[in-house]
């Protein structure tokens, strides 16, 4: 009798699976969170202001079967500005690119308008496999929850849509998070890695470090503000006659808000906030790059740039 064969490396390869999945939603429906959850650490900058994702950011799951990369989007929504109609661009882009398509519906949120929408427009992307993840599973109680997962099960069926799975996750609590990965891996074409071992994320560091200090900037300020803050890393120069053993990272930053009388908000009394800010970002910076850095912040009123498309172009939309 003939002793059972043993996988070879060459079989090994062949059943890896790697692709591209995103997460859509409509805003602050916890994509940045989730992808941050799968990735183990921050890739994607989180607020609890809606709108706080701008940028795709890629984040690079590596299993031992499989290579996901998450590709976070901005939330689709209704826009009211030059900017808006651009970032709903970049998630209509993405649904066409990518093989797995996760749809975060808040666990805490009855089902609204904007989910429909987004439902609607998903509905029609026939051929890309869609998991419903109710994601915050953890600020509501088992029935509630168990009601938001029939609600998603009757949304698809009236619009068409199969849920290859639905599935609850809280990424604040690691509920399921794992799971979720489990059930996106098989959905991936059979592919070898796209990326080397050890890489989180594509994103350049200069707008990682950008978004990062966004992402502080954001933080307990007027409601009308988030929309209106953009920042661009001018320049990031390892300090000169530094001792090898005691680098220093020079990080020069601008600001940019739309009106002036913005700007006191976003420095505070005596440079208050903008210190904080800086001290806050700064934090995480440092655990991005792993060396000391010096952060210099400017503030600065670029008019009304979210409707101007020579500014949304300098500012990197």
């Amino acid at each position: 009798m003939d002793a059972p064969s043993t996988p070879t490396p060459a079989a090994d390869a062949a059943a890896f699976r790697a692709g591209f999945a995103c997460f859509v939603g409509r805003p602050n429906a916890g994509k940045s969170t989730l992808t941050n959850a799968l990735v183990g650490t921050k890739v994607a900058i989180t607020s609890t202001r809606p709108q706080t994702t701008r940028h795709t950011v890629r984040g690079i799951v590596h299993r031992p079967d499989a290579q996901l990369v998450l590709v976070d989007t901005p939330g689709l929504h209704k826009p009211r500005t030059l900017l808006g109609e651009r970032l709903n661009d970049v998630v209509r882009t993405t649904w066409a690119e990518v093989d797995v398509i996760g749809f975060c519906l808040p666990a805490d949120q009855k089902i609204g308008p904007g989910d429909r929408y987004i439902a609607g427009e998903l509905a029609q992307v026939r051929r890309t496999p869609k998991i419903a993840v109710v994601t915050k599973s953890d600020l509501v109680d088992r029935d509630a929850l168990a009601e938001q997962l029939m609600a998603v099960d009757r949304l698809g069926k009236e619009l068409g849509i199969e849920w290859q799975e639905i599935v609850p996750v809280s990424a604040v609590g690691d509920a399921q998070v794992s799971l979720l990965a489990d059930l996106i891996a098989p959905l991936l074409p059979q592919s070898p890695p796209l990326y080397p071992d050890g890489d989180l994320t594509d994103e350049p560091e200069q707008v990682m470090v950008a978004e990062l200090i966004r992402e502080a900037a954001l933080e307990g300020v007027r409601d009308e503000l988030p929309h209106s803050i953009a920042v661009v890393v001018e320049e990031m120069l390892p300090r000169e006659d530094r001792p090898a053993d005691r680098p220093l990272l020079d990080v020069h930053a601008t600001l940019y808000i739309e009106r002036p009388s913005q700007k006191g908000i976003v420095i505070g009394p005596k440079g208050s906030r903008l210190k904080s800010v800086g001290s806050s970002s700064r934090k995480h910076i440092e655990a991005l790059l792993g060396t000391p850095v010096f952060l210099d912040l400017h503030v600065k009123v670029a008019k009304d740039w979210q409707r101007d498309p020579k500014q949304l172009r300098r500012l990197g939309f």
